[in-house]
Order: structure tokens, then sequence, then C-alpha cells
């Protein structure tokens, strides 16, 4: 066997341990954050999504299934990714700080009985941190996908809130059991709202 397929191997069975780990410890949590979503959605509620990096694109990734769909065909659902405006980024980057661009769009958009998905593995990201205050001010409850320690994004959340903390410290393996997450949670959203004629 070469290097490269050992390397290969040795990425996938990480992955299949950290997702076991998710397994074993967090699908009560999942099926928790699930009917938080569904709650706020089915009472007009929106999600705002938000994260950096892989994050970023997980929470773009999320949006997108809403208001689209997953794999049951359903109305569209209102959600917003907070990181695909490049000019409104870089405008609040520019006037204020980097640390405020989902802060000062979730305290623009946000309202009460809206949810607030926030991406980050570390639990550690400043703009992150500063987004769940923001939506603690609009009376928002808030979904964190964590990892590692959970680091000041755990020490922030109310006990109204669910914290999906993948007990792994790779940052890789984090972000893959993240979508996973992802895909249960939208999963669970489509059986709610599948329509009657394909349910």
């Amino acid at each position: 066997m070469s290097s490269a397929e050992t390397y290969i191997q040795q990425q996938i069975a990480e992955s299949i341990a950290a997702k076991q780990q998710v397994l074993d410890g967090l699908v009560p949590t999942i099926a928790r954050a699930a009917v938080l979503l569904v709650s706020a959605l089915a009472n007009r509620g929106k999600v705002l999504a938000c994260g950096n990096g892989g994050s970023a694109a997980d929470a773009q990734h999320f949006a997108s299934e809403l208001l689209n769909r997953f794999e049951a065909p359903r109305p569209g659902l209102p959600a917003v990714a907070l990181a695909t405006d490049g000019s409104t980024l870089t405008s609040i980057a520019n006037d204020f700080a980097y640390n405020d661009i989902f802060a000062k769009q979730i305290s623009a958009l946000g309202a009460d009985g809206d949810v607030l998905l926030a991406i980050s593995t570390s639990g550690k990201s400043p703009n992150i941190v500063n987004a769940i205050r923001a939506a603690q001010d609009r009376n928002m409850r808030v979904i964190a996908l964590t990892g590692r320690d959970g680091g000041d994004v755990a020490a922030l959340l109310s006990p109204a809130d669910v914290e999906i903390r993948v007990p792994a410290q790779s940052t890789a393996r984090i972000q893959e059991s993240h979508i996973l997450i992802i895909h249960c949670i939208c999963g669970l959203i489509d059986q709610r709202f599948a329509t009657k004629e394909n349910s």
C-alpha cells in the first residue's frame, strides 16, 4: 500500500470515529435543535446563519437547503446566510470592524422568534461571539455548532439555546461532522414541511 493510500485510509477512519462519537453522544441534542428550528419556521420565524471559512460555506449550504429544499418537495423556508453579501461585509468591516460583520446584520434583520445558526469549530471566533450577543439582544434563540471545548460560545448560551459540540480536535473532522448534523436537521425539517401529496 502506498503512503498516499495509507494517509487516505487514516483520514477516513478518523472521520468515521468522529461521526461515531456524534452518534453515541449528540443525537438528542441534534433532535432538540431540529425541534427548535421547526417551531420557529412554523411560527413564521426565519433563520440567520453565519460562520467563517468552511463554516461560512456550511452556513450557506444550510440556508440554500431551507430556501430551496433538501430531499423532499416542500415550500421554501426563510433563511439567510450572512457571509454571502460582499458589499455588506466589506462596508461593515471597513466602517466598523470585522468582528461586527454578522452582529450588525443580525441587529438589522433579526427579530423575536427568529433563530441564529452560529457555526464555529473552535467556538472562539470573535465575530461569532458578537453575532450571538446581537441575537440575544433581539430575543432570538441560538443554535451553535462547535467543536473542541466549545470555546467562548459555550459560555454565552442560555438554557433555551442549543449547543451541538462535536467532541473532536481536528478542524476537518469537526467540519465533516457539522455537515452531517446539518443534513440530519434538514431532513427533519423536510419531514415537517413536506407537501402532503409527496409525504
